[in-house]
C-alpha cells in the first residue's frame, strides 16, 4: 500500500462541500499492489509450484478480479465462497478446503467443477463417494493429513496435535485401502497444512520436506502416483515488525534445491491468503476524542474491532501510521497527546476494543487519522460488522493500473 494514496483519499475528503460529511471511516485497498505482488510470488516460485489465493483473507469481487490471471486459482472453503469465485469466472481453478462440508456443499463443489476436494474425514469421504455415484461422477480429492509431528512453531497450529483439522496420520493407511473400493473418489494426491503464520523461511522449508516425505512413503508403500501435494499456506505476516517479512525470495531458492534433489512426479500447490493480500490495503480511521484516565492516554477511534478484529483476535498492537489533519472546526481547544504512549480504542463499549495498546506516538489529537497497515487480509472479512449496529466503514478499491 502506497502511503500517499491515503493522503490523496484525505485530500479529497477534505475538498468535499457535503454539509453532513462523517469522520473518516474507511478500508482502503490498492488493486494494482496486489496483482504486482502476485505476480512477484509466482514468478519466484519454482516451476513444479503452483500459486493458489485463499480467498478467506479477502473475497470482496474487486480483489478476486484483480487475481484472475494472476494467480493459478483460487482456494475456497465453503458453498458461499464457490459461488463468489463462479460469479467473476466460469472456469478459474479452485480447490475446496474446511473441516465441515454438508452435503449440499458437496454437491455444490461438483455442479460447479472443483478442480479438487480435500477431505478430512472418513465420513466425509463416503458421502462425497455416496453423492458422486448417485450423479454417475467420479470426485477428484485430495486427503486431508494430520501429521503425527511438526517440529516448527507458530501462531496457529492444525496439526501435529489433536484438532479438528484433517486426518489422523496413522488413520491415514486405511482410507488410502477403502478409496480402491468407492468407485466415486479418484485420489489425487494429499493436502497438508499444519500450521500458520510461519515467519521463518528455514523452518517452513523443512516442513515442506516432512511433507515429501510423509507422501513419498506413502506413494512406495501403496504404489499410488500423486499429482498434487498441497502444501497449505501457512506464511506469515510480521505485524510486530512490518520491516522484518518472510524471505520469500530464499525460501523459493531452497524450495527448488528440494525438488531437484527429490524429483518428486506431483505438484506442490501454495493457498496463500495473508501472506499475499496483507499489505495491498489498510483500515483508516478518525481520532474522534483523546483522554487521560488514571495516568494512561487513550485515542477513542471512529471504527474498532467490529471492523478490524485482526488485533484483538492475534492480541498484538497492529502497527499503524498517523495522518496529521490541520483542519479544526470547533470553537475551542483540540485534545492531544504529546510524546508519550497511548492506547487506540475503538467506540464499541468493551475494554477489549484495542487496537494497539500503549504505543509511543510523538503526537496525536483529535481529528488526525490512524492507518492501520496490512489490513488487506482477515481484516474486515473477520469482523462482526454489526455489533452496536455503527455504520460500516467506506470500503475504496484503488486500482491505478
Amino acid at each position: 500500500m502506497n502511503p500517499q494514496h491515503l493522503h490523496d483519499y484525505l485530500h479529497g475528503r477534505a475538498q468535499s462541500d457535503s454539509p453532513d460529511i462523517q469522520p473518516v471511516c474507511a478500508y482502503i485497498y490498492d488493486l494494482a499492489h496486489l496483482r504486482r505482488r502476485a505476480d512477484m510470488l509466482r514468478r519466484s516460485l519454482p516451476s513444479q509450484c503452483q500459486l493458489f489465493y485463499a480467498i478467506k483473507a479477502n473475497s470482496d469481487e474487486p480483489v478476486l478480479k484483480a487475481l484472475l490471471n494472476h494467480t493459478d486459482g483460487f482456494e475456497v472453503a465453503s458453498l458461499g465462497e464457490i459461488r463468489r469465485v463462479r460469479a467473476i469466472d466460469d472456469a478459474v481453478p479452485m480447490v475446496f478446503g474446511g473441516p465441515g462440508k454438508s452435503d449440499a456443499e458437496l454437491e455444490g463443489a461438483l455442479d460447479h467443477r472443483i478442480m479438487l476436494i480435500h477431505v478430512e474425514s472418513e465420513h466425509q469421504l463416503r458421502r462425497l463417494d455416496w453423492i458422486a455415484r448417485c450423479r454417475h461422477e467420479v470426485a477428484d480429492i485430495l486427503l486431508r493429513v494430520n501429521p503425527a509431528h511438526v517440529p516448527q512453531e507458530a501462531t496457529l497450529r492444525m496439526g501435529g496435535q489433536a484438532t479438528q483439522f484433517g486426518i489422523e496420520e496413522a488413520q491415514i493407511p486405511a482410507l488410502l485401502e477403502l478409496i480402491r473400493t468407492l468407485p466415486g473418489i479418484r485420489l489425487k494426491g494429499l493436502h497438508i497444512h499444519a500450521i500458520s503464520n510461519n515467519l521463518n523461511p528455514d523452518t517452513h522449508l523443512a516442513l515442506m520436506e516432512h511433507y515429501f516425505d510423509l507422501a513419498e512413503a506413502w506413494q512406495r508403500h501403496y504404489g499410488l502416483k500423486f499429482d498434487w501435494l498441497n502444501v497449505g499456506g501457512g506464511i506469515g505476516v510480521n505485524y510486530a515488525d512490518p520491516d522484518s517479512s518472510f524471505d520469500w525470495e530464499s525460501f523459493c531458492a531452497g524450495l527448488s534445491v528440494l525438488i531437484a534433489a527429490r524429483q518428486p512426479g506431483f505438484q506442490v500447490v501454495f493457498e496463500c491468503g495473508r501472506f499475499l493480500a496483507a499489505d495491498c490495503g489498510c483500515y483508516m480511521s478518525e481520532v474522534i476524542d483523546v483522554k487521560t484516565a488514571y495516568g494512561k492516554h487513550f485515542a477513542i477511534l471512529r471504527g474498532g474491532s467490529h471492523h478490524f478484529r485482526l488485533p484483538v483476535s492475534w492480541q498484538h498492537n497492529h502497527p499503524f501510521m498517523i495522518l496529521e489533519r490541520e483542519s479544526w472546526h470547533y470553537p475551542f481547544s483540540r485534545p492531544s497527546v504529546l510524546d508519550a504512549p497511548v492506547t487506540l480504542c475503538g467506540e464499541l463499549c468493551t475494554p477489549k476494543d484495542t487496537l494497539a495498546r500503549d504505543v509511543h506516538v510523538k503526537q496525536l489529537r483529535a481529528g488526525d487519522c490512524v492507518a492501520f497497515l496490512l489490513a488487506g487480509a482477515y481484516g474486515w472479512h473477520i469482523s462482526h460488522h454489526d455489533f452496536l449496529s455503527h455504520p460500516h466503514p467506506e470500503r475504496v478499491f484503488l486500482d491505478n493500473c
